[in-house]
């Protein structure tokens, strides 16, 4: 099947996929944008747990304040290479996970991270929680897409978040 270059351009401003992966998805689904999104989303999620053990490295510290300056996290994000660390892309998941910090509190980053015997919601488990600027995605998500596109694993290795008059107990 013949796919657009329209469909395919859309489908890459919806998923950051390459070309050729949204115009094998585009021909598989027979030009449905949706479930191609769905076929590419599928794979982005394969490639990531192919890369989770993966060992990552390098990577960046990025800091968000909040407006105000009352408010403030700093998160490590870890990728495999320093030519992935330095990228736009990987610059803006690192900032968007750190204002993710800021604006809901997160206790830990997943359940592996929750002490033994103690029990943990999802919302406080910054990996479960819905993505502030895309609620139909979580954080695990956003990393999942972000892991497909550049090939490298990438994991976030630890954060705090800062609150004036707060015991500095991410509270």
């Amino acid at each position: 099947m013949q796919v657009s270059t329209d469909a395919i351009r859309a489908l890459r401003e919806q998923t950051s996929a390459g070309i050729m992966e949204c115009k094998r998805a585009l021909q598989e689904t027979s030009g449905d944008l949706d479930a191609a999104a769905a076929i590419l989303r599928e794979r982005g999620y394969e490639i990531a747990k192919k890369k989770e053990e993966r060992i990552t490295s390098q990577g960046l510290i990025e800091c968000y304040i909040h407006t105000g300056g009352r408010i403030g996290a700093m998160v490590q994000l870890d990728c495999e290479s320093d030519f992935v660390a330095r990228t736009p892309e990987f610059k803006e998941l690192a900032h968007d996970i750190a204002m993710q910090v800021v604006a809901t509190c997160p206790l830990y980053i997943s359940k592996n991270d929750v002490p033994e015997g103690s029990e943990a919601e999802d919302d406080s488990l910054l990996l479960s929680q819905q993505f502030i600027k895309d609620p139909s995605k979580s954080i695990e998500d956003i990393i999942a897409e972000a892991v497909a596109k550049v090939r490298e694993n990438i994991k976030i290795r630890r954060f705090v978040r800062f609150e004036l008059g707060s015991d500095g107990h991410n509270e």
